[in-house]
């Protein structure tokens, strides 16, 4: 049984760490926030939200070379912050971003079979993005496989620079 509090309801990205890019990139996002807040499975040690039960706002931004989740209440009053250092992201971030270049232009000219196997590559960076991701926050948010896997898109949006 699932704990109807445990979960975000609300997802902000700090607009100040965003750069709007081109179309797939804004789909992306608004896909990964739609999906996330659809179904995920957040939840905050209690010593990061102080034995708040949710559910929770989630704001994310990017703050001198580290990853910011700012956790607050449904009425957005602040519970707890994680910090991640990007340092932990930067290579399998680069790594996504050049596959997914590779595939948006393979989807325009490419035969289904080397646009499938660029879009297999693009899906495992991903995971293991996701994954990675999850391992950081252990002990301090536990969240599921396919939360961790719409938190990574975000990451990857704040990471976009102009």
């Amino acid at each position: 049984m699932t704990d109807e509090t445990k979960h975000i309801v609300k997802v902000t990205l700090d607009e100040k760490s965003i750069v709007r890019r081109n179309a797939d990139v804004e789909h992306e996002r608004a896909v990964a926030i739609f999906d996330l807040l659809e179904h995920n499975h957040f939840i905050p040690s209690q010593e990061v939200v102080e034995g708040n039960a949710g559910p929770y706002s989630l704001h994310l931004r990017i703050e001198e070379d580290r990853l910011i989740l700012d956790i607050r209440t449904e009425d957005e009053a602040p519970l707890g912050i994680v910090a991640l250092n990007l340092k932990i992201f930067s290579k399998i971030v680069k790594d996504y971003f050049l596959v997914c270049e590779s595939y948006f232009e393979a989807i325009k000219s490419s035969t289904p079979a080397r646009i499938e196997a660029i879009d297999m590559g693009r899906r495992g960076l991903h995971d293991e993005g996701a994954e990675i991701l999850s391992d950081r926050l252990k002990g301090q948010i536990d969240i599921d496989t396919n939360t961790a896997r719409r938190l990574f898109t975000l990451v990857c949006v704040l990471h976009i620079r102009a």
